[in-house]
């Protein structure tokens, strides 16, 4: 059941990361610049959600399976880190600069603050994913 499990955990991870990846890639104006930021972010957001369920699901059962060698790794202590901030920098983005995308959302280049959490996003699910493969190769 274990090999199912990681490797749902892995699929999960790709529909949920490769999504956030293309939403903070027009976030920070780097790509899809002609489709406004709500377009990408609805063509995005299912995928993203089922991803992130997926991936959530599996990952509490894989560190279910391993809770002890888990919570003695220092990637996975990194990993929860990286997790709380990825949320934090979620929460701030929605509760500043994106209650006022009606004045930026068509704009190829989003303001500092959009472009910034988005640069934050990516540098930090790309941190998440090497800190989870890293422990998955330690434990």
């Amino acid at each position: 059941m274990f090999p199912i499990v990681e490797g749902s955990h892995v699929l999960g991870l790709g529909l949920s990361v490769g999504t956030i990846i293309w939403f903070d890639l027009r976030l920070m104006g780097a790509a899809m610049k002609r489709y406004s930021v709500s377009q990408t972010f609805s063509f995005v957001k299912p995928w993203m959600f089922a991803g992130f369920a997926v991936m959530m699901v599996t990952g509490v059962l894989l560190f279910w399976s391993h809770a002890l060698k888990c919570y003695n790794s220092n990637f996975f202590r990194l990993k929860v880190v990286l997790l709380l901030l990825a949320g934090i920098n979620i929460v701030v983005f929605h509760s500043t600069i994106d209650r006022r995308r009606t004045e930026w959302d068509k704009s190829p280049l989003p303001p500092f603050q959009a472009r910034l959490a988005g640069f934050s996003s990516l540098l930090l699910w790309l941190a998440i994913v090497a800190a989870g493969r890293l422990m998955a190769y330690t434990l």
